[in-house]
């Protein structure tokens, strides 16, 4: 009985300790996908996607605009001929994330015919999906996403897995300090588990903390929660794509 514990407690300590350099490679990938832009303007590719995040009764929040502006950069660089906007809204807003950022990108001069808009998505990955869907069917694969740095390795990994050739082009945050380095911490967690697992499965549950019990505990992270920068994650029905003209913006606050 002795030696079976013994055993036990040695098959526990290694599996600890491989875990814990599988998540130090992450956080690697995590940190090097921060501080890598792939997008060449050389080499065009189909489409910008910008990943949506909060937006105020129409109006993006600065994590939103910064994404919206390097993406105007990225277009008017020809990195693409068209922006591909994403993000739903809760139950209280009048506008999604989408076409908060379509009257944002509108303003800054981009026209609607090359602004396509993925109204129904609430994470990363239903956004994602629903833009392969959408780019698959105009024969459109090769992308480059914008969003904030610490985001680019898990949406790099979720756009190939559901099928798009995607480079990644981080945004110049206003997420600073602390408050990145947290947030590169949850998101080295969640590339940890999707890389095993795969990110359809980590979506269809939910939280990482319902898959392996424990682990948001372990780093003192709140795992769950929005993936694409203001939207709670949840299921949603079917997919949506607009482009036609911007709503006229209503000057009121609807969440944080």
């Amino acid at each position: 009985m002795r030696r079976t514990w013994r055993w036990a407690r040695r098959i526990l300590a290694g599996s600890v300790a491989v875990a814990f350099v599988w998540w130090l490679i992450c956080l690697v990938a995590v940190w090097s996908a921060a501080r890598r832009d792939e997008a060449d303007p050389t080499r065009p590719v189909d489409a910008i996607v910008v990943l949506g995040a909060a937006q105020y009764d129409g109006r993006p929040s600065p994590v939103l605009a910064a994404r919206l502006d390097h993406a105007v950069e990225l277009w008017r660089a020809d990195v693409a001929p068209v922006i591909v906007v994403t993000g739903g809204k809760q139950a209280a807003d009048r506008f999604t994330e989408a076409t908060a950022s379509a009257n944002y990108l509108h303003e800054a001069g981009v026209p609607d015919s090359a602004i396509l808009r993925e109204v129904d998505g609430r994470s990363s990955w239903e956004s994602l999906v629903a833009t392969a869907r959408f780019l698959h069917a105009d024969d459109r694969n090769d992308i480059v996403l914008v969003s904030d740095p610490y985001h680019m390795a898990r949406i790099g990994d979720v756009a190939r897995e559901v099928g798009l050739r995607a480079d990644t082009s981080p945004s110049d945050s206003p997420v600073r300090g602390w408050n990145e380095k947290r947030r590169m911490l949850q998101e080295s967690v969640k590339v940890a588990v999707g890389r095993v697992i795969g990110y359809g499965r980590l979506e269809r549950h939910g939280r990482i903390g319902r898959l392996v019990p424990g682990l948001a505990t372990m780093v003192a992270l709140p795992i769950g929660g929005s993936s694409t920068g203001g939207t709670p994650d949840s299921g949603s029905g079917g997919w949506r794509f607009e482009s036609s003209p911007p709503s006229p913006i209503v000057r009121r606050r609807s969440r944080l």
